[in-house]
């Protein structure tokens, strides 16, 4: 047998085998039923290894064939389903690439990865670095979030908007994350006024209305799951369903080139620093897109006025 066969080649020759050809509900019934028989049949043979261990000799021989006999199911229903398994392969291997990066690739710093803006004069750029500040104020009789950017105002004071006191008021954290560690955020873009009008499609496309929409809906959509996962608490990954719908939402964007880890360390980033906001009733964030990082500094209750 050729020890440099392909997915596509394998999925040729166990055609041949088939016994069900067709593409009826019965012919694809036998292989569906047999992939869930096979796949039994590997657990049988690992409850043997976990009652017998070492005594239950033929454990490798048994989970190969097992193991063997997946593959032939599922290389038959891809066939009958029209489908290529070389092309399933790769494409899976890319999506397990997009999910968790390389080490190396972590390390290397985002700014050289790839920043939107790179060509644009400076005065059009989002900054490699801010100091995001969150003090909380009574405002005309109504406690309200005071935001400022390296001193100068970052937005409208804000509430939660809800019913209870749920921290929503300072999910901007979430927009210095994603400008900060992905180069991207029109909402930033705005606040600092650092839209790339040289370019009136850019301007237009990519800082307009549409793609600051998506941000925010972004955000909400984050803040909402994350509630549900005591706000990624001790987590150090976000659930694939989540980053697969960040990445439907954003991919007539720019930052669609993102992978799902670079979304991933977004998420954890900003509840990191955002837990420590609530708690604290404000502070600062510091965030350096060099090292691709956010931090938390506590504000003296002396500057919190």
């Amino acid at each position: 047998m050729d020890s440099d066969l392909t997915f596509r080649e394998y999925q040729r020759e166990a055609a041949r085998t088939d016994q069900t050809p067709g593409d009826d509900l019965k012919s694809m019934m036998v292989p569906l039923l047999g992939l869930a028989g096979e796949a039994g049949s590997l657990l049988t043979e690992y409850k043997k290894w976990l009652r017998e261990g070492g005594r239950y000799k033929p454990f490798t021989d048994q989970v190969s064939e097992e193991i063997g006999d997946i593959l032939w199911y599922l290389a038959n229903i891809a066939g009958k389903a029209g489908l290529d398994l070389q092309e399933i392969a790769e494409e899976n291997l890319a999506k397990l690439h997009d999910r968790w990066a390389p080490a190396d690739q972590k390390e290397t710093p985002l700014f050289v990865r790839a920043r939107y803006d790179d060509h644009f004069p400076e005065t059009e750029q989002l900054p490699l670095s801010m100091r995001v500040e969150f003090r909380e104020r009574i405002i005309d009789g109504t406690p309200k979030l005071v935001i400022t950017c390296d001193g100068k105002p970052f937005g409208d004071p804000l509430t939660d908007n809800s019913h209870i006191d749920d921290g929503y008021r300072y999910h901007d954290v979430f927009h210095v994350a994603c400008a900060i560690l992905l180069g991207w955020s029109p909402i930033v873009r705005k606040l600092l006024k650092v839209k790339r009008k040289s370019v009136p499609q850019i301007d237009e496309v990519e800082d307009g209305a549409r793609s600051a929409a998506i941000e925010e809906a972004i955000s909400a959509f984050t803040f909402g799951v994350a509630r549900d996962y005591s706000f990624f608490d001790g987590s150090d990954s976000v659930e694939f369903g989540i980053l697969r719908t960040i990445r439907i939402m954003t991919r007539s964007l720019e930052v669609r080139d993102k992978s799902l880890r670079d979304w991933e360390e977004v998420i954890l980033q900003t509840y990191a620093v955002w837990k420590l906001l609530v708690q604290n009733r404000g502070g600062a964030i510091i965030g350096d897109a060099i090292p691709r990082t956010l931090r938390y500094e506590a504000i003296h209750p002396d500057q919190r006025n």
